[in-house]
Order: structure tokens, then sequence, then C-alpha cells
């Protein structure tokens, strides 16, 4: 009876370590001060009705122009009201305020991938399907 660990042997070790880790990972980002100003942010945001109906309004007027676009009907007036709309929204404090908490955890998630990325042949966030989906 040997004592040897093959390289089979130690997969399901490496396996449950990586497992750790990203759970250790995940717990850590969720502590992390951006990460607590994005998450207060966005619930302000989901919680405020004139926000909700802002952005109801802009998705509806974006979904129009959209399909306008599609069929060749878009005029120049149909952008206009969406850029308009789109500016409204974002000139809304609560909205900026949740935009400027987004772009920093977003930053900073880009430099943890960077840091998990170095050591491999892949960009590790690409493969695992992007930050920040919302």
């Amino acid at each position: 009876m040997s004592t040897e660990t093959t390289s089979d042997d130690a997969e399901p070790d490496a396996a449950v370590r990586a497992t750790t880790l990203a759970s250790d990972l995940g717990d850590a980002i969720s502590e992390l001060d951006s990460y607590q100003r994005f998450a207060e942010k966005k619930a302000a945001v989901e919680g405020n009705e004139e926000a909700q109906e802002k952005i109801r309004e802009f998705e509806q007027i974006r979904e129009e122009f959209m399909l306008a676009r599609q069929t060749g009907d878009a005029t120049n007036e149909d952008l206009r009201r969406l850029q308009e709309t789109q500016q409204e929204l974002n000139e809304m404090p609560i909205m900026s305020e949740y935009q400027q908490a987004k772009s920093q955890l977003e930053l900073e998630l880009q430099e943890l991938n960077q840091m998990i990325s170095a050591p491999l042949a892949v960009d590790f966030g690409e493969k695992a399907g992007g930050c920040c989906q919302d």
C-alpha cells in the first residue's frame, strides 16, 4: 500500500480549496466599503418611487427608440427625447450617487480580477461571466 498521492488524488483537494477561497473572497468583497456603499445606494434607488418612475419612463422610451431604429423609423427627435430622459435620470442626486458607487465598486472588482487572472491563462472575470450584473 502506497502513501504517495497522485495528481488525481490532489485534484479534489484543489477543488475544495478553490471553492473555499472563492467563498472567502465573496465574503470579503461583501465587507468592502465600496460594496457596502453600492448596496446602500442600490437599495435607495430601488426604494425611491420617483427614481423608479423615471427608470420606467427611460426604459419605455429606449424600447420605443430601439424598435423604431430596427424598422428604420427612428428620428433625430426620438434620439433627442431618449437622451434628454437619460440625462434627467442621471441628474437625479439619488441616481448619480448610485452610479458613482457602482463605478467605484466596478474599479475595485476589475483590480481583483486582474490579480486573480495574473497567474491564469485566461481573464477570470470574463470567463466567470463578468461583474456587477444587475
